[in-house]
Parts: structure tokens; C-alpha cells; sequence
């Protein structure tokens, strides 16, 4: 059976329907709900069936996922959730679907950093939360996340909403470092520096940069990448050419990154199928194909990095553990209302 993506919006209608093609227990199959985009996942499942002679079923959804998951309850045909963000897997372990991956082959893939410390996520690539920065008007070649805050940039800054989950997540990672007051006066700083109010994706921001409304803006590092390489919207290519990445902070502690991820769901109904996927994407060949087809960093030591990738500069990845970060997600989330950073920089 070929892997099957339903898309679903709205009140997300997910029913036993989704996998009607297929039991959700059955021999050589695997059930999964993504948030990642099929695009983007579904080279690495072709890849896994190739492989094991498994057949993927999968749902794709931009929301309501795990809140799916666990209405579900025992009943879920859900075998793994594939997520973005510390924030979206540590949430999956809170809402109590998830389960530990034991397997000495993830664990030997992926290092400690990028798992739970009781392996209810398992992370799968890297993300780094960088600076992109006007060609025409940024003439610095580095930069700290902290320097956001400095007055020189009032009014030249773009971001999305400081509760998205990108955000939450840097905010977090300041926290850790810095401490909640430090942290909370550093959000007063780049709210009072912003070009306008917090808008629109991470590619926004970039847009942004090319019209000319600000002159640096946060953003994921795949991004660059997915402009880059947009053939059907030709002129993200153009907004990409317009600005270069600044890895923030790469003379001290390093740039934040991120990840994306997998969940083994806590009722599995092919729980052996699952872990077996889980250690085809944390493989050798499983990361090469991320690295080449997203734009990601590996999280498997030795696999290097695309040309694409390594063409917009070397990296030096902050070692702070992710399971710090999801520590303070609350925090973080509290000081961005506290401030109020999504009303845009004070008059």
C-alpha cells in the first residue's frame, strides 16, 4: 500500500476513516499523525518502506494533533506523532500520549541532548533560530540574541508573535541563561525596537526585510532554504537574496536551536513497527535525506550538512539541553504577555 497523506482542517474531523484503507493493527504497516508537511517527510517514508517493506498510513494536520490523540484515548490508530518544537513534543509527554522509545540504536544515533531524559521525544534534526539581516542596510557581520535589545535597532526589527512556539522557545533558552527578570527586560528592549507588531510566518519577516519595513528579523535557518529553492513562488527567491543569516551569539555560548521530533504514542497499536521507524529516521541515511531535502542540521553525529546548508556559514550550536528549555516555556510564555510584546514597540 502506498503512504496516504490526508490533509484536514477546520475542526479537525479525524475519524477511524483517516486509516480506512487499513486496520489500524496489521502487519507491515505504521500509522502516523504529522504536523510536518507531507513534502517534507514523505521522501524519508518512501525511503523507510524501501527499506523495511513497511507501509506508512499518514494523517497531516496544522493543529489538534495531540489533543486528537489523546480524545482518542486506548482507541487512537496513531502509532507516532511527528512535531516541530521542544514546546510541541514536550506538550505531547504532558498531555500523557506519549510512551519511552528503548532502543540502544536511537539512543547511540541521537545524543542525550536531543532526547528526553525519560524518552518520551525523540528529536530528529536541528533548527537554529537566526538573525536574517538586510544585505543593503546590516552592514555587522555578528550579532547576540541580547544586542536585539540595544536601542541602534529601534524600529528596524520584524518577528512573528512572541506566544508562537518558535519564540516561546528562544525566550525560554533566555531564561535559562539569564534568569526571568533579566529575561523580561530584554523582552521590553526588542518589543520597543520592532518596525511594527508581531505578524506572519517566519518567511514574513523576510518579506519584510526585501520591502524595506525593517532591517533584521528572527527566523528558522530552513527557511533560507525553502526560499531558496521555491520554484512556484519565484519571488521568495528573491526576498531570500535580499538578506544573509547572522548566526547569533557564535562567539560565546552559541545560537539557539530547535528541533524536530517523533513521539511513540502511548497506546501504539504497531508500537514494534513504530520504534523500528523511529530508528530508520535517526539513522545515517534517514538524516542525510533531511539534511538534503529540508535544509536541517542532523542531530546524528558524523552526518554532515547540506552544500545549501553550509553555504550560509558555520554554526556553533548552544549545548543548553532542550528539556531546559521546555522547563521554562511557561515562564517565557507568562513574560511575553507581562510585557505585552505582541501589542508592538511603545509609542
Amino acid at each position: 500500500m502506498r503512504a496516504t497523506i490526508q490533509a484536514l482542517t477546520g475542526a479537525l474531523a479525524l475519524t477511524s476513516a483517516a486509516f480506512a484503507a487499513a486496520p489500524a493493527v496489521a502487519d507491515g504497516e505504521v500509522n502516523i499523525y504529522s504536523y510536518r508537511q507531507p513534502f517534507l517527510i514523505q521522501p524519508l517514508l518512501d525511503a523507510f518502506t524501501a527499506e523495511t517493506g513497511i507501509d506508512t498510513n499518514v494523517v497531516f494536520a496544522s493543529k489538534g494533533l495531540g489533543e486528537r490523540i489523546a480524545a482518542e484515548g486506548e482507541n487512537s490508530p496513531a502509532d507516532v506523532l511527528l512535531t516541530v518544537d521542544i514546546g510541541r513534543l514536550d506538550g505531547a509527554k504532558q498531555l500523557g500520549i506519549s510512551q519511552p522509545v528503548t532502543s540502544q540504536t536511537v539512543n547511540g544515533n541521537v545524543p542525550a541532548e536531543f532526547r528526553d531524559p525519560e524518552g518520551h521525544w525523540i528529536g530528529l534534526t536541528n533548527r537554529a533560530r537566526v538573525v536574517y539581516a538586510s544585505r543593503e542596510r546590516v552592514d555587522q557581520d555578528a550579532i547576540t540574541y541580547e544586542e536585539l535589545a540595544d536601542p541602534k535597532w529601534k524600529g528596524r526589527i520584524c518577528t512573528r508573535s512572541g506566544q508562537h512556539v518558535y519564540t516561546i522557545g528562544l525566550v525560554a533558552s533566555m531564561v535559562a541563561h539569564h534568569g526571568a527578570e533579566k529575561t523580561e527586560e530584554w523582552l521590553e528592549g526588542v518589543r520597543d525596537n520592532l518596525a511594527r507588531k508581531p505578524a506572519g510566518n517566519d518567511r514574513a519577516q523576510v518579506q519584510a526585510i526585501y520591502a524595506g519595513e525593517c532591517d533584521i528579523a528572527l527566523g528558522n535557518t530552513y527557511y533560507m532554504g525553502l526560499m531558496q529553492t521555491n520554484e512556484k513562488e519565484p519571488e521568495q527567491q528573491e526576498w531570500a537574496e535580499s538578506v544573509r543569516i547572522l548566526f547569533p551569539n557564535s562567539e560565546d555560548r552559541g545560537s539557539h536551536v530547535n528541533l524536530a521530533g517523533v513521539v511513540l504514542t502511548k497506546h501504539a497499536p504497531n508500537k514494534d513497527n513504530a520504534v523500528k521507524l523511529i530508528e530508520f529516521l535517526s539513522s545515517g541515511k534517514a538524516q542525510e535525506i533531511y539534511a538534503e531535502t529540508n535544509h536541517e542540521y542532523p542531530v546524528k553525529p558524523g552526518v554532515e550538512v547540506s552544500e545549501r546548508v553550509k553555504s550560509w556559514g558555520e554554526i556553533k550550536k548552544d549545548p543548553l539541553p532542550l528539556a531546559d528549555v521546555a522547563e521554562n516555556r511557561k515562564t517565557a510564555s507568562e513574560l511575553v504577555d507581562k510585557v505585552g510584546f505582541d501589542d508592538g514597540p511603545s509609542s
